[in-house]
């Protein structure tokens, strides 16, 4: 049986909080630096509080450090993972191989190590050679179709791989992209993307012919792969991750409960052979929908092949869901040929062109009165004709059902409940003599199922065990192993205990399950040898219930975790072949692209049998650097003029030939240009276009 982790991002600690209550098995959030959003951060006080109730619940906490750091930063960057570990976080996310090296030998072997998806993993050799040097998970390229996650899920069975499902996409493999930094002095290996790839570029070839006008040729589509998750289940991944670290906390919700709400309708559907990651039971008041929520339109990506319709070249902005098209325009208002519902408030949208830039461009308005069908906007909009496609990009009626508490989730407990004395005399048989005047009466408590661990929404329930491949071992029963006993006087002076005057298994039961401010709920209780026939005040099983909920809390946040056996690289010998062929081709040729911005990493390729440790491309062209560094005066900086020199800035799967469809290779018409072809900016900034044809793939260079 396979466990599945649902895996959430938290830009701060409310949405956090929101993630787990929403069914995330696991989230990730990012430190108060050295994330790759820099505007995320957070303090290690609210890390320490999302772990304390994360761990209620069994998820766990992933922080990114996923920059690369610089030398002078780095002895800031232990200390912050040092205070990390000890607010609890259970996995550190890393790119900087200097820093993994340094992170390994001082985090306890019982937190986890995952590989950023920035480390490029591809292939399975990639993967077996992080695997070695420390990495306990990783996060694969979101290039990756099923039969190649299949493929390194076989060769690497016991390695845990974790796949992007849903959110915005980098057009350059795995994030890896320098452009950022090439054109604005922006680092997207340090946090800061400018977000070049959202431009609008004119298409032109070595002619000069404009092919493509002002358009957003490197803009790709939002990644949704809710109607994929059994096939990704089944590939061998098994933690499932979310993008949006800058997303609102109505986009954790809805997005969030919708692949949660998923998983468990596959598990409930193969109960054998999946089960999720996490404890708890999801109730929501409201029905997701991803329509609903930021989106530039979905593709799933390269998940089936290589498709076309992956970019979306109008526009970088959300279009939202479509929800039909202008019939009839008024002086002050238009009707629209749609079923939806609308609502004062609702922000619309439509694609229109220029006549005379010939351009696409996104116009949006605020529906002022809705009518029925007839719409009156604040503002007329000027472009809007008969016909035009209409998008809402805010829904009010969502938002208002988003606005308020959406989701409950709770642990189902079963508890037992019996009555005993501390001294008591062998009755004869049909007595009922107690002679001591103080009982005990004891009750105990276990998570419904046999090593159960699952979220079920409403009345579902799967039995899902844990394996050792998590960060949590719940081969454990979680249960009081003994149970909680409480030793009052139970009669009168003198007395022993009392038979009751009515039956009293109803008010024992409802006493019991008063869990309403847990984070437990109570489906049975089982009281053992008729022990509601005597009676027992409400108080004292008030307070017997508060000692098994802190006996099951200690159960659940002591829950033994799996220990890392992390592997030893300390003879570089052991690894020199690995270094030619980890990597693609690319990366003996253009060695920044190992991103190696401290000692440390430089030492650590070294160590790998890297010749020629070529620092990070930051380092050697350091205009305009951020996050708080001066990168003109590292240890090891390259002085170069840019312009003369030629450099590899993005490496796409995405192909503008392609999707234009003018790939003879693969069915297209044949191209009417003389290549090379050029991406130009407003300003005349150029950027070469390269087709490795053989690996399918393009390259964006700077113009030299």
């Amino acid at each position: 049986m396979r466990t599945i982790e649902l895996l959430a991002p938290a830009k701060n600690l409310e949405c956090g909080i929101t993630a787990i209550d929403h069914g995330a098995d696991a989230v990730y959030i990012g430190a108060s630096r050295f994330g790759a959003r820099q505007s995320a951060g957070n303090s290690v006080e609210d890390i320490g509080k999302l772990c304390e109730y994360a761990h209620r619940y069994g998820v766990t906490v992933h922080v990114t450090i996923n920059t690369i750091i610089y030398n002078e930063e780095f002895e800031e960057t232990l200390a912050l993972v040092r205070e990390l570990v000890d607010v609890g976080v259970d996995a550190f996310l890393l790119q900087d191989m200097g820093l993994m090296s340094k992170v390994r030998e001082i985090v306890p072997d019982t937190i986890a190590l995952h590989a950023s998806t920035q480390c490029d993993t591809r292939t399975w050799e990639k993967a077996q050679w992080l695997s070695e040097q420390g990495f306990d998970r990783i996060v694969l390229a979101r290039e990756l179709s099923v039969e190649e996650i299949s493929e390194i899920h076989k060769r690497l069975p016991n390695l845990e791989l974790e796949t992007f499902v849903h959110g915005a996409l980098c057009v350059s493999y795995s994030g890896i992209c320098y452009a950022s930094q090439y054109c604005f002095g922006r680092s997207a290996n340090r946090g800061a993307c400018s977000q070049f790839c959202r431009l609008a570029f004119d298409l032109k070839d070595s002619d000069g012919k404009t092919i493509e006008h002002q358009r957003h040729l490197l803009s790709l589509k939002d990644m949704s792969q809710i109607d994929n998750l059994e096939a990704l289940m089944r590939s061998g991944a098994c933690a499932f991750k979310i993008e949006g670290r800058l997303k609102d906390i109505n986009y954790v919700k809805n997005v969030v409960s919708a692949y949660s709400k998923r998983i468990d309708e596959i598990i409930s559907k193969h109960p054998g052979e999946f089960r999720r990651a996490s404890l708890g039971r999801v109730r929501y008041s409201f029905t997701p929908d991803l329509k609903k929520t930021f989106n530039r339109g979905y593709t799933n990506y390269f998940l089936k092949g290589r498709q076309a319709d992956i970019f979306s070249p109008d526009t970088p902005k959300a279009l939202g869901e479509f929800v039909g098209r202008v019939k009839e325009i008024r002086r002050d208002s238009f009707n629209v040929s749609s079923t939806a519902n609308f609502a004062n408030g609702d922000g619309l949208c439509f694609l229109s062109r220029d006549a005379d830039s010939q351009s696409t461009r996104l116009e949006g308005f605020r529906v002022n009165r809705a009518v029925g069908n007839r719409l009156y906007p604040f503002k007329m909009p000027r472009g809007l004709k008969p016909g035009m496609g209409l998008y809402r990009n805010q829904d009010q009626a969502f938002d208002k059902e988003l606005s308020g508490k959406t989701a409950e989730r709770k642990i189902a407990i079963k508890m037992w409940f019996g009555v005993s004395p501390e001294t008591s005399p062998n009755p004869s048989k049909g007595e009922e003599c107690l002679t001591d005047n103080r009982g005990t009466i004891w009750a105990k408590a276990e998570v419904i199922g046999d090593k159960i661990n699952h979220i079920s929404h409403e009345s579902e329930s799967n039995d899902c065990s844990q394996d050792s491949s998590s960060t949590y071992n719940f081969h454990q029963r979680i249960s009081n192993e003994h149970p909680v006993r409480l030793s009052p006087s139970l009669g009168g002076a003198g007395e022993g205990l009392q038979l009751a005057q009515k039956p009293q298994r109803d008010n024992i039961i409802r006493q019991l399950t008063k869990l309403g401010n847990t984070v437990y709920e109570c489906s049975e209780v089982e009281i053992v040898d008729g022990a509601d026939k005597y009676f027992i005040p409400s108080s004292l099983l008030a307070e017997l219930r508060r000692m098994v909920v802190e006996e099951l809390d200690k159960q659940i946040l002591n829950m033994q975790r799996v220990t890392i056996h992390r592997k030893s690289v300390d003879k570089a010998s052991d690894h020199k072949p690995h270094i030619s062929m980890v990597n693609p081709a690319q990366y003996q040729q253009l060695p920044y692209l190992y991103n190696i911005s401290n000692d440390a990493a430089r030492k650590f390729y070294e160590q790998q049998g890297l010749t020629k440790a070529e620092p990070a491309f930051e380092i050697q062209y350091p205009t305009g650097a951020t996050n708080g560094s001066d990168s003109s005066n590292k240890a090891f900086s390259i002085k170069g003029d840019k312009e003369a020199v030629s450099h590899l800035l993005m490496q796409c799967r995405h192909c503008i030939r392609y999707s234009l469809g003018y790939c003879v290779k693969r069915g297209g018409q044949k191209p009417t240009w003389r290549e090379p072809l050029f991406l130009e900016l407003p300003d005349k900034r150029r950027f070469r276009l390269e087709f490795d044809c053989k690996n399918c793939q393009m390259n964006v260079c700077n113009v030299t």
